[in-house]
């Protein structure tokens, strides 16, 4: 059993900074970077094949297809007009996942994940915008009715799926704060009980 007073090594101690920051920033950055090198090339591929004639191709016959869209909106097409909001989008994403790692004390590594893959597919969608005027689509699920998207919109979805489940259910805060109510709720418990024995043995 642990002496009195040492600290589970399930539970970060208080002061600490977990992952490290420097451990956070570089999986940040990797992802950021990945997802954006992904996107790119996969963006510059379909606009050399339109170049050549190419516009759309069926990859699995009422599943998948591929074809050129050019999107003056936001992500997944919305906001059609309004497209320099994914620029805006892309600097706010950037400056406040940057403040988050740099200031929360605990984190789960998922969210680190996640924020990751969520900046790399903004500033995706955001040099589009700046070099070309509109966003490269080219990603069509042909069995629903949903928007021609591309590899950046897929990091944006699944980053924000997995910061916000590693927020929900692995940040290391999230648990101190459970156990600290824990604790709290067993210590009134405690102290409602002392009170009833006092009552009895005044009775």
């Amino acid at each position: 059993m642990a002496a009195s007073g040492e600290k589970s090594p399930r539970t970060p101690r208080r002061g600490a900074v977990l992952p490290s920051l420097g451990w956070r920033l570089a999986v940040w950055g990797v992802l950021g970077a990945t997802v954006l090198g992904i996107d790119q090339v996969a963006k510059a591929a379909v606009r050399a094949a339109v170049a050549s004639g190419w516009f759309s191709t069926t990859v699995i016959p009422g599943v998948l297809d591929f074809t050129f869209v050019r999107n003056f909106g936001a992500a997944f097409g919305i906001g059609q007009g309004m497209g320099f909001a994914s620029v805006i989008i892309a600097v706010l994403v950037v400056g406040f996942s940057a403040a988050y790692l740099a200031r929360a004390p605990y984190l789960a590594k998922l969210e680190v994940v996640g924020l990751g893959l969520v900046l790399g597919g903004a500033v995706g969608n955001a040099v589009d915008r700046i070099v070309h005027g509109y966003v490269t689509d080219f990603i069509a699920a042909t069995f629903i009715d949903f928007p021609v998207f591309n590899v950046a919109d897929i990091g944006i979805v699944i980053g924000v799926i997995l910061a916000f489940v590693g927020f929900a259910f692995f940040s290391p805060a999230t648990k101190m704060e459970r156990e600290e109510a824990e604790r709290r709720r067993a210590a009134s418990g405690g102290a409602d009980g002392d009170k009833g024995a006092d009552v009895q043995r005044k009775q």
